[in-house]
């Protein structure tokens, strides 16, 4: 058996962050497969379960980028101890909410403990990773937040049936609260100050400290920079939040299926994000080794997996089959997580120094895509009794998707000549992402 001193402080890092993405999500879908007992319970409408799904995207979208900048500021220690210590108390708050309102201001309060968590990871992974493994760091931290989405309707079912929903959310809220206490005892945001990091494990790393600078972030250049990458993120955006709101209800009553069946259908079209999250980071980053490229490492992968989703959702509104319509949600869902790793990277190829601020900036746009469509899909939903449609409008924007990636370009630096001058320039290019030069 492997022993865990066997394993590098980077990968323990990287491992500990992989199971912040985990149980954020499982805190963030939960309520999507307890949603039919709550619905009971509470007497709620699909218009209010819609009010209830988007109140998170509400903070969530602000926070991208307040969190990205505090985390920025802060470091990633202190920034993700606060923010862990929201999300787990908000996510407990549920297990105790009376009606649609309260359950609103519990999701608001979980949107404003998750809203810096990305951004913030990202800053984190900025200083204990390479460049040439962004990719790989992204895809799988990203793929463990996929198997949250896979590993969250079983669980919460059993947890449902065996207790109660209420309980539920208390146990996984408490379980977020055990991950806050290992990030405080072992992370550092500065590599070099870690006890247990190597000399060897030092050379691989940046050489400047770019995580934790409290510097003048030029806002106006930045979010203009980044606003490409944050209209193909709500792109993106929109149609995960379809898949991890209503996938679950989508079987339950598109097909008259009970709890345990629905989720285990549900498990399996997360299941294929996972791969697809991994294979996205493995992909991308080896396209930029063998070939240098950093726009088709990135760029590349993200269009090629926009079109494979739409073209795998195609069979969602022609057929009524339950097996082909799971099988084609399962390899839609797969190209679409394809994006994920390639353009979670690109924040940290375009502006590594500002990283945090920088994603939070793309990821805003994922944040904006879940205040309107679960609404929307909701509404839809009361008014026709179709649980197909809503699936229509994510065929639109994953073409779109496809066409706004062109204008990422993340093999263009931002540079910030007028903090750092050509000393700046050097570190911007050297801290991009570029692809190490071919020997």
């Amino acid at each position: 058996m492997l022993r865990l001193t066997r394993f590098r402080t980077t990968d323990r890092v990287l491992f500990i962050i992989c199971l912040m993405y985990l149980v954020t999500y499982i805190d963030r879908v939960n309520i999507s497969t307890a949603a039919p007992a709550m619905q009971a319970e509470l007497g709620l409408s699909n218009f209010e379960l819609g009010l209830a799904f988007s109140a998170f995207a509400y903070p969530y979208a602000l926070f991208q980028i307040l969190g990205g900048r505090l985390g920025d500021r802060l470091g990633p220690h202190k920034t993700l101890i606060i923010c862990g210590g929201i999300w787990s108390a908000a996510t407990i708050m549920i297990g105790f909410v009376e009606g649609a309102i309260s359950l609103v201001i519990a999701r608001l309060l979980l949107g404003v403990g998750e809203g810096s968590a990305f951004p913030t990871a990202t800053r984190a992974l900025s200083n204990w990773m390479p460049a040439e493994k962004r990719g790989f760091a992204q895809g799988i931290t990203h793929a463990f937040a996929r198997f949250g989405n896979a590993l969250t309707p079983p669980l919460i079912a059993f947890l449902v049936i065996t207790l109660s929903w209420r309980d539920s959310f208390i146990i996984v809220g408490l379980v977020s609260f055990l991950w806050v206490g290992v990030w405080w005892w072992y992370f550092r945001d500065d590599p070099r100050n870690h006890k247990g990091v190597t000399q060897e494990e030092l050379a691989a790393l940046p050489q400047e400290k770019i995580a934790g600078e409290r510097k003048t972030v030029p806002w106006g250049r930045l979010l203009k920079r980044m606003l490409p990458v944050t209209l193909t993120d709500f792109c993106y955006g929109w149609t995960l939040w379809l898949f991890l709101n209503w996938i679950p209800s989508y079987f339950l009553h598109q097909y008259n299926l009970d709890l345990k069946k629905s989720a285990i259908f549900s498990a399996g079209v997360f299941l294929a994000g996972v791969v697809g999250d991994l294979a996205g980071g493995w992909i991308s980053d080896g396209i930029l080794r063998k070939t240098g490229n950093v726009t088709l490492a990135r760029t590349g992968v993200i269009i090629f997996g926009f079109l494979g989703a739409f073209v795998c959702m195609l069979p969602v509104l022609f057929s009524a089959d339950l097996l082909t319509v799971a099988l084609s949600l399962s390899a839609a869902f797969f190209f679409a997580e394809l994006i994920v790793a390639p353009i979670w990277a690109v924040p940290m190829d375009i502006a590594p120094r500002y990283s945090g601020t920088a994603s939070g900036f793309m990821n805003f746009g994922f944040g904006l895509a879940g205040m309107i469509s679960p609404v929307v899909f909701g509404l839809v939903i009361d008014m026709t009794g179709r649980w197909d449609l809503p699936f229509a409008a994510s065929l639109v924007l994953l073409l779109a998707g496809a066409v706004l990636a062109l204008w990422m370009r993340p093999d263009q630096p931002f540079r910030d000549h007028e903090v750092d001058g050509e000393d700046g320039r050097r570190v911007d290019l050297k801290f991009a992402g570029a692809a190490p030069k071919a020997k």
